[in-house]
């Protein structure tokens, strides 16, 4: 069977209240909903690995995705290298992906609220209880993780590295 690039973008990238009401209707099937977000900007092993290790904590993984204007908040003017359309596109197309919902706030916390998910996870860089969400997921009768990260693999490092091959 040929995979049909525009019925993913379709069904795994959503707004909102899409989002909201699937959520819902997997956690009334019994699923573990898994919660991760980020910029995602130039995909790397070090995000295949840490998506593939969230995605292993539940039955279904959505990432909310950093708007552009965001992004240019919390990264630079010259980020994101790729739009948030791109991004989307390249997250949808992973197989243990299942939902991308994109937002323009500089943290999740809204998204977070509004999805409740099981599990939320950040990277082992964040201390449990400064996780955005974390308190709303607990008290949820959710539960917060931490992943390692792949050491050596950063968009930035990979932008840095390009600047300097440049020169």
């Amino acid at each position: 069977m040929r995979y049909n690039i525009e019925k993913t973008l379709l069904d795994k990238i959503c707004d909102l209240p899409k989002l909201q009401a699937q959520v819902k209707a997997w956690q009334q099937e019994g699923k573990k909903v898994v919660f991760t977000n980020g910029v995602f900007d130039l995909l790397h092993i070090g995000h295949i690995t840490y998506l593939a290790k969230a995605s292993e904590l539940g039955d279904k993984l959505i990432i909310g995705l950093n708007a552009d204007s965001s992004v240019k908040r919390i990264k630079g003017q010259d980020r994101p290298v790729n739009d948030q359309n791109s991004r989307a596109a390249l997250l949808a197309a992973l197989f243990f992906v299942d939902g991308i919902v994109v937002f323009e706030e500089d943290t999740p916390l809204k998204l977070i609220k509004t999805l409740l998910p099981d599990i939320l996870v950040k990277g082992a860089d964040y201390a449990i209880e400064n996780i955005v969400g974390g308190k709303e997921v607990i008290a949820n009768g959710g539960d917060v993780r931490t992943i390692d990260f792949v050491e050596g693999y950063s968009s930035t490092s990979i932008i840095q590295k390009i600047r300097n091959q440049i020169k």
